[in-house]
């Protein structure tokens, strides 16, 4: 299974929650395999936030199941 960090800001004008994946240098949605390294980075980040942001680890999208013949 791979993960990805999710990246949760306030909007200043509304105060609702904007959420955004963080990507790679090529602007494709970082993953990472391991649950360890992503929830070690992901706590490194959050930690490192001058603004308060949160990082929340994601599980790989769900896949939509495949109907069977009739």
């Amino acid at each position: 299974m791979s993960y990805n960090i999710m990246k949760i800001m306030k909007d200043p004008k509304t105060g609702k929650n904007v959420n955004v994946l963080l990507t790679d240098g090529l602007s494709q949605i970082w993953t990472i395999n391991k649950l360890s390294e992503v929830t070690r980075i992901a706590n490194m980040m959050e930690e490192n936030s001058d603004s308060g942001h949160k990082y929340e680890v994601r599980g790989e999208p769900c896949k939509t199941p495949k109907t069977k013949k009739k």
